[in-house]
């Protein structure tokens, strides 16, 4: 039986289209852009204290992460502000005052020379974050926290390693 020009033209069609699928790539480069923003906004949520080996932070039940601030790092044998050292911590064990003077001065500058975070309530009191080695002294704890109040900061927080209550 002799096939019509139409059906013979349907077929011609159906082979010369047969296994070839198209693929529109304005739309895969669509979700691919909006991809690529959502993960440039959401990678802002990243570690803000500076990781080190010469110091192992103290374990607790953190529930706030470190808000972004001047950091004071108390290694076991210095005590370093935004990385740069200021003093070893034998010398201000040594020193007889509440509190640590290169410390202030130091803690100073930087609110002087910076825009920094301000803590909720405080007006102009910018935060400060401290990270000390977990066999650190409490009285030099103290004595950096107090001096961190008498700079004018307004937040003072002590760094933690996250423990969870699940013991994870």
């Amino acid at each position: 039986m002799k096939m019509s020009r139409r059906a013979q033209r349907m077929e011609r069609t159906y082979k010369r289209h047969k296994g070839t699928t198209q693929l529109n790539l304005v739309s895969l480069m669509d979700i691919f852009t909006i991809l690529v923003f959502f993960l440039l906004v959401n990678t802002s949520d990243v570690e803000v204290l500076p990781s080190t080996k010469s110091v192992k932070l103290p374990e607790s039940y953190a529930e706030q992460p470190p808000a972004e601030a001047v950091t004071v790092m108390v290694t076991k044998e210095a005590i370093l502000v935004q990385g740069r050292k200021i003093l070893s911590v034998q010398e201000a064990l040594d020193n007889e005052l509440t509190d640590i003077p290169a410390l202030q001065q130091a803690l100073e500058e930087i609110a002087a020379r910076t825009i920094l975070p301000v803590a909720e309530g405080d007006a102009a009191r910018p935060e400060m974050n401290v990270m000390a080695d977990k066999h650190i002294p409490y009285r030099l704890l103290k004595k950096i926290m107090l001096t961190g109040s008498k700079a004018k900061y307004g937040q003072v927080s002590l760094a933690v390693m996250q423990k969870y209550p699940n013991g994870e």
